[in-house]
């Protein structure tokens, strides 16, 4: 696998015009979902989790009741958001839509 390659100050404008419901925190890509049910929470998290390691790239994941934050940030890469923090944000959020 290619080594992520942080983005741009342009790139990551972009990403975030285009996904709503992110933002950048702390240098971090973070979102908070709120599921229908605490089941349904836990539900979208272990569709994460599957995701994540298939990528072998894992967010930091906080569970509050319904629900849930994703933290992204690429450690080998400085502390940055990468393509690959993009990437997985995005597919997360479309996980989170087929609910």
């Amino acid at each position: 696998m290619a080594k992520p390659t942080p983005l741009t100050d342009a790139q990551l404008q972009d990403f975030l015009s285009t996904h709503a419901g992110w933002s950048v925190e702390g240098g971090m890509l973070v979102r908070t979902f709120e599921a229908p049910s605490f089941l349904r929470g836990i539900h979208f998290v272990e569709r994460v989790a599957q995701v994540a390691e298939a990528a072998d790239h894992h967010p930091d994941i906080d569970v509050r009741w319904r629900k849930v934050t994703l933290r992204f940030v690429t450690h080998d890469a400085g502390n940055r958001i990468t393509d690959l923090d993009a990437r997985l944000a995005g597919e997360c959020s479309l996980l989170f839509t087929a609910l």
